[in-house]
């Protein structure tokens, strides 16, 4: 069978991503730890290893967020809109495993849609893009 426009297409759509799918699950499972560590600060996160790697650098996240965000004072973005964000630059930035930029942002933006509010999605697309833009140290880490 010849590889037309519409056959890539169809492939490309059967392989795209399922909320089954375990990177996923456990992305969810790491904003809902952050998201409650932001109202209760002894939280004990056992076995939540990628929650504690991203409280690990949350100050330097902070200041990442608070220069691309310059509108929204970290107290005045919702709760799970932040712990998104948290997570989305950690996998950015700072883990070590990086995933393509694309995936973490589209993830983030799911993940958005699924928990956040109507316009969190749009929020959290333009501040990950912001950063990937205007930071040509990140581009570096990013790709």
């Amino acid at each position: 069978m010849a590889f037309t426009k519409e056959n890539r297409l169809q492939k490309k759509h059967k392989v795209m991503k399922k909320k089954s799918d375990p990177r996923h699950k456990i992305r969810v499972e790491t904003v809902k730890n952050l998201f409650s560590k932001t109202f209760n600060e002894n939280l004990k996160l056992d076995g939540a290893l990628q929650a504690s790697l991203v409280l690990k650098h949350q100050k330097e996240i902070d200041k990442i967020i608070s220069k691309n965000a310059p509108a929204w004072p970290l107290n005045q973005i919702s709760p799970v809109d932040l712990a998104t964000l948290r997570l989305a630059i950690w996998e950015l930035i700072f883990k070590d495993k990086k995933e393509p930029y694309k995936v973490v942002i589209d993830e983030a933006v799911e993940i958005a849609k699924e928990y956040g509010a109507k316009t969190s999605a749009g929020f959290i697309n333009g501040v990950l893009g912001t950063i990937v833009k205007s930071n040509e140290s990140y581009k570096n880490h990013l790709k």
